[in-house]
């Protein structure tokens, strides 16, 4: 749509439309509010700049940038403008990165911690940003919880899926789960890179897209929209959140969310009350739901037996 001329039909319409408000209520002419919108078109605030927003600027842009120690080809300008869009994206989604940066200090350090003991690189921890952005929520295609597993595929990896106990909300086994799944596909796709867009289009795709079009790097694939901006989210998370007050996001130590680390732990094996048992432990089932957030209903019938580990918040 030609916007000028669009301007310009609105104008005329309230132009006219002024006129016969006056001619019929002999009221005062509203041309002074024409004349104002005039002032507001494209072409006006070229030449008076000042009648725009003058405060937004362009958020910086790394030369030099490596995903789990695979260099990204920002000399590719394809590359580079997809890499600028979701720094551009996430830069002015302000209340979104203020909320992210306030999580991280609280899920973090789990996450990196268990990155590291599976060895797989510590950037993945921003996968998880961008797969659910620290929230325990359900898709509507029905993955869950911080890494976003499908119920086949949390089960494939040894998460129990069930309607009253859900590991997929249980973040050590989730993220220790996704990391078997990325050194996996890390294994067949042959990158880092490639390993994290098999796990948002699934491996197969992105092997037939490889076989299809005659390359094996990423930044070489044409994929579906989603897939093709989804390791620039997690770049543009890598490259903002550690450097945020270089982006406008002011915040002092008392901002950020502390870790939940004030629990002790215990194995449960039978069947159980949550409620209850919460009570007898000093707590309550909130609390327990907080700390615990792969418990899914009060009551839970452990028939198969398995042991699960609790937290108990102190």
């Amino acid at each position: 749509m030609n916007i000028k001329y669009t301007t310009a039909a609105v104008l005329v319409f309230v132009a006219l439309f002024a006129i016969v408000l006056s001619y019929y209520a002999g009221g005062e002419s509203i041309a002074p509010v024409v004349s104002t919108l005039a002032a507001d078109t494209p072409e006006k605030q070229q030449e008076n700049p000042t009648t725009a927003t003058s405060n937004i600027t362009m958020p910086s842009v790394p030369d030099y940038l490596e995903f789990a120690g695979e260099r990204v080809p920002l000399d590719d300008r394809d590359v580079l403008e997809r890499l600028e869009r979701e720094i551009l994206v996430n830069t002015y989604w302000q209340s979104n990165m203020m909320l992210l940066l306030k999580n991280s200090t609280r899920y973090f350090p789990e996450i990196e911690r268990i990155l590291a003991e599976e060895n797989v690189p510590d950037d993945f921890k921003y996968l998880v940003v961008a797969e659910s952005a620290f929230r325990n929520v359900k898709s509507p295609a029905g993955a869950s919880g911080f890494w976003q597993f499908m119920p086949a595929t949390g089960k494939q990896y040894g998460l129990v899926v069930a309607e009253d106990i859900d590991e997929r909300y249980n973040l050590e086994k989730a993220t220790r789960a996704a990391c078997q799944y990325l050194k996996k596909s890390k294994a067949k796709q042959g990158s880092w890179s490639l390993a994290a867009a098999a796990y948002n289009a699934g491996g197969r795709r992105i092997s037939d897209a490889r076989e299809e079009q005659l390359v094996s790097s990423y930044h070489d694939l044409y994929l579906n929209t989603e897939t093709s901006r989804y390791l620039f989210r997690i770049l543009a998370f890598k490259v903002i959140m550690p450097r945020y007050r270089e982006y406008g996001f002011q915040l002092d130590g008392n901002d950020f969310y502390p870790p939940r680390d004030n629990y002790r732990t215990e194995s449960v094996s039978t069947d159980m009350n949550w409620a209850k048992f919460a009570k007898s432990r000093g707590t309550t089932y909130k609390q327990l739901r907080i700390y615990n957030p792969w418990i899914r209903r009060i009551e839970h019938k452990n028939r198969s037996g398995r042991t699960y580990t609790v937290r108990i918040p102190q």
